[in-house]
């Protein structure tokens, strides 16, 4: 680790400070010490811990970094996942790694220049190694190519830390975090039939048949369609809206529809945000006391004019409603992330928070943790207004076959628990997006039951996981 002095500036600083409080409670001081390292401490507390620093290294724009791993339970500390944790920057690390000092500890570790490095996605800035869709892919990141991508590699130091926080004060009370569950839904496709035109509905019917082998939604998709003029009709496969917030009730969870609000591309919606089918929508998912949030169409991710008109739009709209809401939220369309420009955009936008964080190729966590945490512009640095979510697992990442292609069976749901695992062994909150288009069968809606349950039950039986699920009841989204 380096012995030159700290390159954190003031606002990087301040910013960490404020990661700091958020987790443990408590206002620690962060100061740049003269042989490079970092004191942790308290304003009028002579003790201290000390950091190693490796700003070199960790402000870096490539994936590159050197890797190693430190066995937390040899040097008698608790790993929260019960294994060596991952120390991306660290070619070695020395044993002890934690030692004491006449002020209270040392960790030769950056652990600082670690959550710094992870959560402003300063790996990102820049890259051009990009996917189809300009996104940078999981493939090519650092912790993919490691294997710490499914491990909140960053709650997990922050843990350790704690540890030592609590060995140097031992009579100060840490901040308590529970697991929580956050559950989202981008709503790409309203209705399978309800907004197209003759031809795409005949051609929705081709695939009703061809791809889904669904004979039955193919004949009545007419019928459908003609009773769709009003409401959103209970047999159209997509209307899961009742379904999606029954189980969220069912939980003690609060779902969020995050509705696309522009048209810059043809990957875009098929309807209008003032529809009166969807605007019928927003208010019934509102009655029903769940959230409502923002989809920035496709070509927004670069343009922080278009955001904010697409949110402006939005808000506009739950104005006309009489739909309150404390802030607006959401999630970029296809999950397309430039660091920082989208991050910058959303701020700038006056968004409450974001939640795309996750990778579209592989789950886990991108940002290096599970917990909520404030916004962080690493090339202007500056603390953002905005709220970072990270976004753990989406669905089709797990189970489609361009993905992991693990389909819908015990090995999807066991992905999933695995993510849900780590995220409840340091307390913090497993998000997951699920599209409200995704219940074409049974088994669908049975992996999702599960991936929820406090305690998986089995998967259905291969017979039993391809019925069609039963069409929703008679409600203000379902006419008949």
């Amino acid at each position: 680790m380096s012995t030159m002095p700290v390159h954190y500036t003031p606002a990087a600083l301040a910013w960490l400070q404020t990661l700091l409080e958020e987790r443990f409670g408590h206002a620690f001081t962060l100061r740049a010490q003269a042989d490079g390292t970092l004191a942790l401490d308290l304003p009028g507390d002579a003790r201290c811990i000390t950091l190693a620093t490796d700003s070199t290294t960790f402000t870096r724009a490539d994936s590159q970094l050197p890797f190693a791993q430190w066995d937390a339970a040899a040097d008698g500390w608790q790993s929260a996942l019960g294994q060596p944790l991952p120390a991306p920057g660290a070619a070695s690390l020395p044993v002890p790694l934690i030692t004491p000092t006449a002020q209270g500890l040392h960790v030769a570790y950056d652990v600082l220049g670690l959550a710094y490095w992870m959560l402003s996605r300063q790996e990102e800035v820049g890259r051009i190694d990009l996917d189809e869709h300009g996104r940078f892919p999981a493939t090519f990141s650092h912790a993919h190519q490691h294997g710490y991508l499914e491990r909140p590699v960053v709650d997990e130091w922050l843990h350790v830390l704690g540890q030592a926080i609590q060995r140097v004060w031992p009579l100060l009370q840490l901040k308590q975090h529970s697991f929580s569950i956050k559950v989202s839904h981008d709503v790409d496709a309203p209705s399978r039939y309800a907004f197209a035109s003759i031809p795409r509905l005949i051609r929705a019917m081709g695939g009703d048949v061809l791809r889904r082998r669904d004979v039955q939604s193919a004949l009545r998709a007419p019928w459908t369609w003609l009773r769709s003029r009003q409401a959103l009709h209970g047999h159209d496969p997509y209307n899961t809206f009742d379904w999606l917030m029954d189980v969220s009730d069912q939980h003690g969870l609060t779902s969020a529809f995050y509705f696309i609000c522009g048209h810059t591309d043809p990957h875009d919606a098929d309807y209008q945000p003032e529809d009166p089918r969807i605007r019928q929508l927003m208010r019934h998912i509102h009655a029903r006391g769940h959230e409502i949030g923002l989809h920035p169409s496709y070509g927004t991710y670069q343009k922080q004019e278009l955001i904010r008109q697409e949110k402006q739009r939005l808000r506009a709209i739950l104005s006309h409603e009489n739909i309150q809401q404390n802030g607006i939220g959401g999630r970029m369309h296809y999950l397309r992330w430039e660091q920082p420009t989208t991050l910058q955009a959303w701020s700038d936008a006056g968004m409450a928070y974001d939640s795309t964080l996750s990778y579209a190729d592989r789950p886990g966590f991108r940002c290096g943790t599970c917990f909520e945490y404030p916004a962080f512009n690493p090339v202007t640095q500056q603390m953002l207004p905005l709220r970072v979510r990270p976004l753990i697992a989406m669905e089709c990442t797990v189970m489609a076959p361009r993905y992991m292609g693990l389909g819908l069976g015990q090995a999807a749901l066991d992905k999933f628990v695995q993510l849900k695992n780590a995220c409840r062994a340091v307390g913090g909150c497993f998000t997951l997006l699920w599209h409200n288009s995704q219940f074409d069968t049974a088994a669908e809606r049975a992996l999702y039951q599960a991936v929820l349950a406090d305690a998986p039950q089995a998967l259905p039986t291969a017979r039993s996981a391809t019925a069609k699920p039963t069409p929703a009841p008679h409600t203000p989204l379902a006419k008949m």
